[in-house]
């Protein structure tokens, strides 16, 4: 197919990111730093190689499967020796990397574009909140300097042109004390970007199926403070409630069962006009 019609965004960004070895290892060689990370692989030499990465991550660290994990599944804590065997068989012998634990102030992610003629569009970064490994809220703006914004941008930026990528793609941080550790990226419209629905010039699909499509993209200007509150589970009862409020805009995924742990919608609240509009 892609030797007939443009494919956007790549094979390769899709291929960077399903694997989270391959993921860390192009963020490293194209110099954005990550937590340390070290691969494990199933059978007879599992435990062997995982106390290996220990040593060489250090502990507490997180074991996950190298791909299809997400809203934290597929993953396993180790705080030590002890933890190993339960952390081994939670993965059920699919091929894993150990995670180390980052000490971060918070977490922000930066949704941005890129266009078919190499034009970038970064939305304002947002706070993330996560409840059990999944993402709970996301408020923007982030209570970042100027500096860790601009930086931001410029990781965000660095991705995408090392991808030579098009479309929308989101970006999740930490921020320490030495600076900022790309968590992941998503090559795709990303869940700590509804936001831009209500307080932004332009929504993030928007944007997405305008770079796809070879339109101009958009300056991304935010209007509004907001904040975005996913409804998970049983939280989706909230709705009657919440639609009555002022400023809020309930936006469902027309799933016919609420469980536990399954985003069944959010909430985006506008608190007030933007200070700083961008």
């Amino acid at each position: 197919i892609e030797a007939q019609v443009p494919i956007r965004p790549s094979r390769q960004a899709l291929a960077v990111s399903q694997d989270r070895l391959t993921e860390k290892t192009f963020l490293n060689d194209i110099g954005l730093a990550t937590a340390a990370f070290a691969p494990v692989s199933p059978g007879p030499s599992a435990a062997g190689e995982l106390a290996q990465a220990m040593a060489s991550v250090g502990t507490p660290a997180i074991l996950k499967t190298r791909r299809l994990g997400y809203d934290g599944k597929g993953q396993a804590r180790i705080d030590g020796p002890h933890d190993t065997t339960a952390a081994l068989d939670a993965m059920d012998g699919a091929e894993a990397i150990l995670e180390g634990f980052v000490d971060f102030e918070r977490e922000i992610s930066v949704i941005a574009a890129r266009g078919a003629d190499g034009m970038i569009a970064c939305f304002e970064p947002g706070e993330n909140v996560h409840k059990d490994g999944i993402l709970h809220t996301t408020r923007v703006p982030a209570p970042i300097d100027a500096q860790t914004r601009e930086a931001a941008f410029g990781i965000a930026g660095t991705i995408l042109a090392a991808l030579d990528y098009v479309g929308v793609l989101g970006v999740e941080l930490f921020q320490t004390s030495d600076g900022l550790l790309v968590n992941e990226i998503a090559p795709r419209v990303h869940n700590s970007g509804h936001w831009t629905e209500a307080g932004a010039v332009i929504s993030q699909f928007e944007q997405h199926i305008r770079a796809i499509a070879g339109w101009p993209l958009v300056d991304p200007i935010r209007h509004s403070d907001v904040e975005m509150t996913n409804l998970i589970g049983d939280d989706v009862d909230q709705v009657p409630g919440i639609s009555g409020e002022t400023g809020a805009l309930v936006h469902l995924y027309g799933k016919s069962e609420a469980r536990p742990g399954r985003k069944m919608g959010h909430v985006t609240r506008i608190l007030a006009p933007a200070a700083d509009r961008r």
